[in-house]
Parts: structure tokens; sequence; C-alpha cells
């Protein structure tokens, strides 16, 4: 394999900027290469025509000082309207006549291409009809790698492929229904304990005084971080992803959103991102040096000295809500950006062609979009579902119709249902006791399978548990317009077959209990457990789970229940996986569902599963262990210092890669899931794309290469040499608003024109690296095909698996593919998967590259089956030779007992010593 490594070359030092002795930043000039040539063409046009303080006005939101507080960028001279964004993956957060999706979680246990594209553009279409430019979605930070994590049912599964695949497809279906799809969280972002200061400090525990004075660091090598947690966000800029979130957290002891080598060297650079970097409410801890609210003179900030303007050179490119403290009055109205941007670029911290970069980053995002034609207006006020009210709040200013009550909703519940249904996984089925046939009396026991007390929407954000579970808590939420509850829906369709329905919704009344089962013929145990984001607590849980059990007594009550009911069918509604040793193997329990977090339709979707009309056809995303020390990784519930620390020592190993690594069997295994019919697999076949490229010695880099660009970087022509600070004050002609952020620099405000600290490095890099890394690495080069046989008595729909065993240090099988077919009854079906470079690559730290491992000297392992280790069908990929058969095991030194030493920054952006892990000591 050739190998190239181009070294960076400086381009450019101001030595009159403001930075940290011997910091260092290369913040690419972004090329709008491909398909995003036109977008950029039009953005420069529109950027390179806008004044310095409308440039810093597309980076800075206003603030929770307006009702529309997730909005920017109004330029009223070029009569543009600005940009909203808002959440959710669930939907348009905060508003009403719009869906609530089921949660991505559910999507990816559907293991279905075409669901998992189907709902996003729905999502992406509500979206837009409501005037959101930008949607917060989707989400494979956290990817899982602690089962306990609070948002992990905002995101897919902890295997990289599945998240990769469908997080693509989420961005792809957003950005067709007209919304820019703002991946998140970048990266490294796996708990919600002490992501953010503020917040934790605030939890008043008792007995408890943590105090942490920094969000944790999650601490991860290079090769963990490129194979495990960056691979998903390869295949989501490939397909098309126009914004990024940078998260909370530190990432190896510099903070997410001022992290040099993570926005800059890494999404930037070796992935050719072309799009724009936002923050998290509350994620951007720097900006430029001083603070200016519109209501008196500068103040300087708290660690701010030497953290001046980190975020802007890092590679951020805009900031949501605005304020530095979006959690904290004292925040309020206050920017790191907005004047203190302005002021950064006039005394030459922040270089006018990063922040042409910037707008030009946003503006072309809107344009690769197309929102630029017919996009309608913002028509409803975030958070706030009153008709009329203040379109600034805080300071109760022009009182107006602030909701227009705009239904997007269209035939989305359709859809909703249809991924309910088919993201059901059905793990245990005995005695036929699914699907029901006209039992003559269902019991229905359970909270969970109820309406809430308070109704759907009776507690902010979803922040409790209560009633029956259809999503979990946060700002990844949204607003029911309705819950189908399961027990309404089974009692909808028993009336069809005449059967009796008795329930009893409160797990605690167990003589009632006792009671109602005794005379049925079937028993529906209803479970849940719940998580969320960490400015919520529910029952004591703060964002993560505290345990893997299910809530308000679950096990006994199906316990209970199986003791008087000899036909006893489990459906949970959870977050990710639950422990079920307690009840799993006892006779009475006949069947279990696990149907996640289903959204609106859940208790239809639920039914069409339960009855037959849907052959259950999920597959678990993720492993259920019989004990939750089988996981390997668990949340740090107790920080290790002010600074915590969260080491990702088990490096590749998280959950079914771990449990076959450490040799654990577990209850069931990752991509398991049952069907009302049978399958068999027969006839594999593995054949190369290209016969004649048999040779490594062709293949081309998969490296990113940095070219010059000029002495003195530009993205827009300027025709003066210094700009005119007195130019950018507070216009006389307009009045300010209370706790509304303005790019204008105060009148009574001391400008700093002189160097603060020492001079740093700047460069200016051009990447020619296509959206999703090196071309080589998209290459296909093998179809592996198989036969696949319905042997059953009913048509359905069978996920068949493809696992690759890499060898050199790699987990021992790992998911590279996976086709969802329907077969009917007696039916054959050929079905293939094609294997991308990538696929076959692993990442060699010291070389700073991706390298096919045919190349290592050992073959490749094949393997087809109905999960990870259900595996009916095996094969191999040979091993390759250079053009003078020598092969290249000299080339890695990369073996099971290795791991590549950590790559640490300092917070002013310096590559820190590698601290070595124990495994690589």
């Amino acid at each position: 394999m050739k190998v190239l490594i181009i070294p960076t070359i400086l381009l450019a030092s101001f030595a009159t900027a403001q930075y940290p002795e011997g910091s260092r930043y290369t913040p690419p000039i972004s090329s709008g290469r491909g398909n995003w040539s036109e977008a950029y063409a039009s953005a420069r046009q529109f950027v390179c025509n806008l004044t310095l303080t409308e440039k810093v006005n597309l980076t800075t939101q206003t603030g929770t000082g307006a009702t529309n507080s997730y909005q920017l960028g109004i330029i009223p001279r070029v009569g543009f309207r600005g940009l909203a964004l808002d959440d959710s993956p669930t939907g348009v957060r905060g508003t009403d006549y719009s869906s609530a999706f089921t949660a991505p979680l559910n999507m990816a246990m559907t293991w279905d291409r075409d669901l998992i594209y189907a709902q996003a553009l729905a999502n992406g279409a509500e979206h837009r009809d409501k005037g959101v430019n930008i949607a917060y979605s989707p989400v494979v930070g956290p990817l899982g790698r602690a089962p306990e994590g609070g948002r992990n049912w905002e995101g897919y599964s902890p295997d990289p492929y599945l998240s990769g695949v469908s997080f693509g497809l989420t961005v792809a279906g957003m950005n067709a229904g007209g919304t820019i799809a703002v991946g998140k969280h970048f990266v490294l972002y796996e708990q919600e304990h002490f992501r953010q200061r503020i917040e934790w400090n605030s939890y008043d525990l008792p007995g408890v005084d943590f105090n942490i004075s920094e969000p944790y660091s999650a601490n991860a090598d290079d090769r963990t971080l490129h194979e495990l947690y960056l691979w998903p966000w390869y295949d989501a800029v490939h397909d098309g992803m126009a914004a990024v979130m940078c998260s909370y957290n530190r990432v190896n002891g510099t903070q997410a959103c001022q992290n040099n080598r993570l926005l800059n060297g890494i999404l930037k650079g070796e992935m050719g991102f072309q799009g724009f970097v936002v923050s998290d409410d509350g994620s951007q801890h720097s900006g430029g040096k001083w603070f200016f609210s519109v209501r008196g003179v500068g103040t300087c900030s708290i660690d701010m000295h030497l953290r001046a303007v980190l975020s802007s050179l890092a590679g951020m490119d805009m900031t949501i809500l605005g304020e530095t403290s979006p959690n904290g009055v004292e925040g309020l109205g206050i920017s790191f950006w907005g004047p203190n941007l302005t002021q950064s670029v006039l005394n030459g911290s922040v270089p006018e062609w990063r922040l042409d970069d910037m707008a030009t980053r946003i503006m072309a995002a809107y344009y690769y979009l197309g929102q630029d034609e017919d996009f309608p207006e913002l028509n409803f006020a975030q958070g706030d579902l009153s008709t009329y009210g203040y379109l600034y709040p805080h300071a109760m200013e022009d009182f107006t119709q602030i909701n227009q009550h705009v239904d997007v909703r269209d035939h989305h519940a359709e859809v909703i249902r249809r991924v309910g249904a088919n993201s059901i996984v059905m793990l245990k089925n005995t005695n036929q006791a699914l699907p029901l046939k006209s039992p003559r009396q269902l019991a229905v026991i359970g909270e969970d399978a109820g309406p809430s007390l308070f109704g759907p929407n009776g507690c902010a954000d979803r922040g409790c548990d209560n009633g029956t579970l259809a999503m979990g808590w946060g700002s990844g939420s949204t607003n029911f317009p309705y819950l189908v509850d399961p027990l309404s829906a089974i009692q909808h369709r028993a009336l069809e077959d005449g059967t009796v329905v008795q329930y009893v919704l409160d797990n605690y009344d167990t003589s009632l209990i006792d009671s109602v089962v005794s005379q049925a013929e079937a028993c529906l145990v209803f479970v849940n457990a719940d998580s969320g984001e960490g400015y919520i607590e529910v029952d004591g849980n703060y964002g993560d789970r505290n345990n893997l059990t299910a809530w308000m007594r679950g096990d006994d009550l199906i316990n209970e229940v199986a003791g008087n009911c000899s036909n006893t069918i489990v459906v949970a509604h959870t977050p990710g996986p639950i422990l079920m040793e307690p009840w799993i193997e006892n006779p009475n329990v006949t069947a279990v569902l696990m149907a996640g977090l289903p959204g609106q339709e859940s208790g239809n979707s639920l039914v069409d599963v339960l009855y037959g009309t849907v052959n259950p056809s999920g597959k678990i995303p993720w492993t259920i262990g019989k004990r939750r020390e089988d996981y390997g990784t668990d949340v740090m519930y107790v920080p290790d210092g002010p600074e915590p620390n969260l080491n990702f020592t088990e490096g590749l190993f998280i959950d079914y890669r771990h449990f076959d690594q450490a040799g654990i069997e577990p209850r069931f295994e990752f991509g398991y899931g049952m069907s009302y019919t049978t399958f068999s697999y027969s006839n594999l076949r593995v054949a190369a794309v290209d016969a004649s490229n048999t040779s490594i010695g062709n293949d081309e880099p998969t490296h990113t290469e940095y070219h010059q660009t000029t002495a003195k970087p530009t993205v827009c022509p300027h025709h003066t040499t210094q700009l005119n600070a007195s130019a950018y004050t507070f216009p006389s002609t307009i009045s300010s608003i209370s706790d509304y952020i303005y790019p204008y620099l105060p009148h009574n405000s001391t400008f700093t024109t002189g160097p603060a600290y020492p001079s740093a490095s700047v460069y200016a890099e051009r990447s020619d690296t296509p959206a999703g890394g090196a071309s080589a690495l998209w290459e296909d080069i093998f179809v592996i095909s198989a036969t696949i046989s319905n042997t059953g008595e009913t048509a359905g729909q069978e996920v068949t698996q493809l696992y690759l065993s890499l060898g050199h240090g790699e987990p021992v099988r790992q998911l590279r593919g996976f086709n969802k077919t329907c077969i009917e009854a007696g039916k054959d079906a050929e079905i293939s998967f094609t294997l991308k470079r990538r696929d076959l690559s692993i990442w060699d730290s010291p070389s700073q590259t991706w390298m096919d491992v045919r190349g290592l000297g050992k073959d490749v392992g094949v393997f087809v089956g109905a999960s990870s280790r259900d595996l009916r069908l095996s094969g191999s990929i040979p091993a390759l030779v250079n053009e003078d058969n020598s092969g290249q095991e000299g080339r890695a030194s990369l073996t099971a007992a290795e791991s590549i030493p950590f790559v640490t920054e300092l917070s002013d952006g310096q590559p820190e010593a590698p601290v070595m892990t124990e495994s690589a000591l």
C-alpha cells in the first residue's frame, strides 16, 4: 500500500494576535469541492457583500431574551431574515401540531434502511414546514459506551457500523426534507454525569459535594477514537451532513468545542467536512478576550485569560444560544462571541479570513439545502404555545402573534406506526404464545400499559415516568400531539374478537393483580426503564440510569403475574438493555417483546405485532447481558477529582465486542431477534468487484493531503488593510433590547488594540479531501452473497448480518453489513453485501492513515448469520501481497496486546506528551 504523508505547511502568523504562548491552530479554509461547489459560490457572493458585524451576526444566536431564541443572522440591509434552529431527533421541539416520532433507537432496531430514511424524511419535512432551517438531529454522541448512558436512546447503537449507516441515512433523509441536519455530539460524549460544571454543582445531593471545576474529559486512544467513535461521522459527512454540534465534555484534556485537532484536523481536514460547527447550549467555553453586554462595560470572564479565542480558531463556526451561561441567569444577554468576536477580529486575535470562512460555511449549508427558494418563515415560538405574546419576553416588548399553529404532520403517523412495529424485537416465544389468537380474556398489567395521570405532555421535556413510556426525557424530546397507549389499542383490537379485557395499572396493588390474572387466558405485563438528559432528575436518576433493572418493581411484578398466569407475555419499553435474569427462564413467561421508545403510535404498533398483522422483524442493536458487570463499561458516578477524567481503557471493546473478547455468555446477543417464521441460510459467495485490482501497491492514499494556499489567505477580497473600530459601535439609530445579543461594540467599552498575550501561529490550510474522507476508502472491492430461505408457513422479514474478523488486535468479529429482506413462505431470496475498502481497514496511528488489513499478511474471516453469535455461513477474503510479494507484516506492529497511547492536547490546543495506558506498557 502506498502511503503518502505530507507535512502541514505554515502559511500565516499574526504578530499582533492574542493567544497563549506557543499556541498553534490549523483552521482549514473550506474548499467547496464536489457537489458543494455551487453552494459555496453562492455563499461567498453573499458573505463577501456583508459588513463585519453582519458576518458576526451569522455566527451568534440572539439569546434567551428573544421568543425565538434559537435564531441568528437577521440582516435587514440585504433582506435576509436569518436562520431558525430547533431540536429534536423525535420531532420539532416546543411546539404543537407536529409529530412525536419514534426514538432513533427504534430506527436502529428496525435494521431497515428504507424505514430509517422514511422517518428522517418526515422529520425533516416537519421542521421545514415549521420554518426551522437547522434541526439538532441526528445523534451518534453518545454512541453507547455504557448501557446506562442517559442519552443513548437519542442515538442508534454502540456498534459503529450500524450507527454509521443509520446516522448517514438520517442525515440524507432530513436534508431531503429540506432541513439542515445537525449531527451531534462531536465527540466522546458518553454520559450525563459531570458534563457541565454549573449543571452538576447545582444538584443538592444529600451528603455529597463534588464541586467539579471542569466537565469530564473523555480520554481515548487514537485508534479507538477513529475506529469506534469517529466511524459513524465519516458516513454522515459522506452522505451530505452540513452541520455538526460539538459536545459539552472535554476530549483528551481539551474542551470539545475548542479542540483544534478534532474540529480542524479531523473533522474539517481528515473527513473533508464542508459544513459548519455549532456549539451545544453552554458547551462553548471561550470566544473573545472580553465580555460585552449592551447594558454595561466589558467584564473579564472566569478562566478566560488563557482561553481567549480558542473556539473560533479551533474550528467552531456558530454558537447557541449565544450566551456564556444559558443555564444560569448570570449569562443572560452576554456572549463569548457577538461583540467580543467583533473586537477579536478588529484587534487581530481572530483573522478576518477566519470569520469569513465561518460565515461562508454557514451560508453554504443554507444554499446546499436550497433554502434560498420558497423556504417558510418561522411560524411558532419555541417553548411557548400561546397564540399571542412578547417577541422579547425579558424586556416585555413587541406584543404580537407569536404562534400560527401550523399543522405539519401530514400522513407521518403511518410512518411512525410502521417504524414502531418493525422495531419491536421478540426475544422469547414458547408454546406459540404469540401471535394472539382471539383469546377469550386478556389481563393487562402494569402502569406502563396505560395513560399518564398528567397527560402525555404533563412533565416538562418528558421529565417523569408516569404511564406508558414512549419517549426519553430532555432536549431530545418533543410534544405528543396524542399518545396511543397500549391498553387503549388492545381494547380497540379486542372488540373485533369479543375478547374480555381486564386491567390493573397500579404496579403495587398485588391483591387486585392476583385476582385479575388468575382468570385470564393470556396476561400482558408492561414494564419500563427511563433515562434522559442531565439537566433533569427523575426518581434519583440524573440523566444516566442508576442501574439496568426495570423500574417500579418491574421484576417483582413479572414474577408475581407469572406465578398466577401460565401464559405471561412481557412487554418492555426501555432506552436500552435491561437485566432479565430474575424472570427470563420462568416457564410461565412465554413471550418477551422489547418495544424501545415508539413515539405517538406506541399502542397501535404494538398491537400490530401482538396479533400478527406485522411479523416481528426487529433485532436488538445492543447486547443484553446477564449481569451489569458483564458489560465491562459503566458510567462514572463519582468524579476522580475537580476535573474528572473518564478513561476509555477498554479501547475498541464495548458491547458485543467486549462479550466476545472476554468470552462472556450474554442472555441475548447483539443482532438477536425472533420471527413468527423460520429462515435457513446457504450458498455463500465471495467475489472481488475488480478482479484485476489484487495488489495493494495500486491503492490510493487513505489519509488527508494538505496543500498550501497563499501567504496571505483570503476568503473574501478586502480593500482595507486595517479595520476601523469606531464603525462598529452600537448604532445610535436603534435602541437596545434587554438580554438580546448584538454584534456591536458598546459605546462605553475600552477597546483593546495591542497584544494582550504572546503571539501564536495560525495556519490556513486547504484540504482536497472529499467529503467523508479519502476516495479510496469508499471504493467497492468485494461482494458477499448468500441465499436465504423462508422455511416457515408465513411471510416474514429476515435481517441477514455480515461480520468480518480482521485480526491485528481488532474485535473477534465486527458488523460490516446487514440486509433486511421480505421473503414469502417457502420462497428463497438472494441477498448481497457490498464491502468498501474502509470495511477492511484499520487505523494506523503512527502513520495517521487507514490500512487495508489484507496487506498485513492474514486472511479476513467472513461470517453471515442471523445475529453476532448465530453465524450460519463462513468464508474468507485472502490476504494480499505487495507488488514485490514481500507482504506488509513489518509496516504495522499492531497486535492484540498493543494499544496506541492517548493523544492529548493542552487547553491551549498544544499536543502533550502521550499518556501510556496499562495495555501499552
